[in-house]
């Protein structure tokens, strides 16, 4: 490995976008935030979330474009665990010596468990469970919205204004919780469903804070969907098990939040995460360059 080697590890979700740039030795030179990273959302975004983040990095560490084939970079980017756009990302120009484009699902896992067996279930803007167990990967849920994702930030926001538009047709009670969705959107129900039909992942989740705060308040509209998140992502825990993963870490941006509603059969499993998903994702880097200098 080569001293004037750097590696990148970058970790794309559907919110934001974060990279960690170190040099050979592992010291962090810089970091950096951007904007969503999901390949399947819009590979062009999230290139450009990609590019941006790795240019902060070299104006942190006193760099420039032309440092750029020096670099070993990881990219793990929400969406690349669908082959079609895995392999669509893979066509896109590289200006790195070397990348390898991976989920950020499966750079948790590694970052999580520093490479060993284990299994991470992710409660972010999206939420998805992945495993490594002896060698083979698994992954459990994550086939994004509408279809997917339960227990994430986009489906409160979903399963929210679902129940808002209930209760305007007096299906199901008003609560303090529902009252104050609606208001977001001037109590005005054809307001919500234009919202809706625009509305990227990120902007569903937007309105997954009010869930958490008005849980904690016991309005019975939040907690019954804490309640039916946290048995979905229980539903996910316990797959993972099934397969071999013993070792279970939390990861995302609502996972802090969503742990006291799990299970005791999930909190059982859980342990703390070694690293991140950047983590895993520079350990995935410098395991590329050893693989092609062996």
């Amino acid at each position: 490995m080569a001293k004037s080697e750097l590696f990148l590890g970058i970790d794309g979700g559907g919110t934001r976008c974060r990279a960690r740039l170190c040099d050979a030795s592992g010291h962090k030179l810089a970091e950096a935030e951007a904007g969503p990273a999901n390949i399947r959302l819009g590979l062009k975004e999230a290139f450009a979330s990609v590019f941006e983040v790795t240019l902060n990095c070299l104006e942190q560490a006193h760099l420039s474009s032309q440092d750029l084939p020096r670099i070993t970079a990881c990219l793990a980017l929400a969406g690349a665990t669908e082959p079609a756009d895995l392999a669509a990302a893979k066509l896109h120009e590289q200006s790195f010596g070397r990348a390898i484009l991976t989920s950020d699902a499966h750079a948790a896992c590694v970052g999580a468990h520093e490479g060993r067996d284990g299994a991470v279930l992710i409660i972010g803007t999206g939420s998805i469970g992945w495993a490594v167990v002896r060698g083979r990967h698994h992954r459990v849920g994550g086939w994004g919205l509408p279809i997917s994702d339960e227990g994430g930030g986009a489906w409160l926001g979903v399963e929210t204004l679902r129940r808002v538009l209930m209760a305007h047709d007096g299906r199901t009670p008003w609560t303090p919780f529902l009252r104050a969705a609606f208001e977001r959107f001037g109590s005005d129900a054809h307001a919500i469903v234009g919202w809706v039909a625009r509305a990227l992942p990120r902007d569903l989740g937007s309105l997954a804070p009010g869930v958490l705060e008005y849980a904690m308040r016991d309005d019975p509209a939040a907690v019954e969907l804490m309640r039916l998140a946290a048995r979905h992502l229980d539903a996910v825990a316990t797959r993972l098990h099934l397969l071999g993963a013993t070792r279970l870490a939390l990861l995302g941006g609502l996972a802090p939040s969503m742990e006291q509603w799990l299970s005791a059969g999930t909190r059982r499993n859980v342990v703390p995460p070694a690293g991140d998903a950047v983590a895993g994702a520079l350990q995935l880097a410098r395991l590329a360059t050893r693989s092609a200098a062996a």
